[in-house]
């Protein structure tokens, strides 16, 4: 069985190294096999942690499209180097999506104190800080004593490796096509919905076959999802099982990516360690 840890990953990292084996602690959570997202290339495998805690309705979509095989041989067909690589159209041009009903979007969310939530910094928007793998501004906690469901309001951010749902021009148009962060994009924040998080390959996307920039990134030559299932769908012998840092050592990871990175830290900087098994 292969262990692969993505030790530190950051903006330039995010890609997986060797390392020998580990006893899980009470610092690693697993992914449930249902919210992983297993997309292979022929440039390598891509793992998303998705989340729905923050897009039921997205997760779900693209949970059942994938364990139908929808996405099987669509094209990366928009690939913009340091912004993303989008996916998920079987027109294979950006205009095509699957015979479902689109989406309304799910720009926001609300965050009750079992969310885990594990602070990075203060923001003039809000508290940022992270809630599983995927990165977030959110209301204070304090903000839950006065509201009627105890929760506090909370937005993804679209930091590098942040997943995302395309759409045309109405904000409830989300339909199969998603994309995958390859550089951070504010303008992108409380507008699409992100739904997950690159947890290992992150260099695979970046590798994809770039598109031309005249051309709003279309590529000529794209590279295509040779299979995308989540990890519950798979034979059991080939589901990878990921582990991904939480509690203390996701707190202490925090402080030391602070630390490195000293005045120009932000949240985009930070994204949990992981163990890969089985990949």
């Amino acid at each position: 069985m292969n262990i692969v840890t993505v030790a530190t990953l950051s903006l330039s990292l995010l890609a997986a190294a060797p390392a020998v084996a580990q006893t899980p602690s009470p610092d690693w959570r697993t992914v449930a096999p249902e919210n992983l997202l297993v997309i292979d290339t022929a440039k390598g495998r891509i793992l998303v942690e998705m989340e729905p805690r923050m897009a039921p309705l997205s997760v779900e979509r693209v949970r059942t499209l994938a364990d139908q095989g929808f996405y099987d041989g669509l094209k990366f067909h928009r690939v913009i180097p340091n912004f993303m690589a989008q996916t998920g159209d079987p027109l294979g041009t950006g205009q095509g999506g699957s015979e479902l009903p689109d989406l309304a979007g799910e720009f926001e969310f609300r965050r009750g104190r079992d969310a885990g939530f594990t602070p990075v910094e203060s923001t003039p928007r809000g508290r940022a800080g992270l809630i599983g793998s995927m990165p977030v501004v959110t209301q204070p906690d304090a903000q839950m004593m006065v509201t009627a469901d105890f929760k506090a309001g909370a937005q993804g951010l679209f930091c590098p490796g942040v997943a995302g749902m395309a759409r045309a021009n109405s904000p409830d148009s989300a339909n199969s096509q998603f994309f995958l962060m390859t550089g951070p994009k504010d303008s992108l924040n409380g507008v699409y919905t992100p739904f997950g998080r690159v947890l290992a390959g992150y260099d695979v996307v970046r590798a994809l076959e770039p598109g031309v920039e005249a051309e709003n990134g279309q590529v000529a030559n794209p590279d295509i999802m040779t299979r995308a299932r989540t990890a519950s769908a798979l034979p059991e012998g080939e589901r990878p099982v990921v582990r991904v840092m939480a509690g203390a050592g996701l707190e202490a990871e925090v402080a030391r990516v602070r630390a490195e990175r000293g005045a120009a830290f932000n949240i985009c900087d930070v994204q949990p360690p992981v163990e890969v098994v089985g990949d």
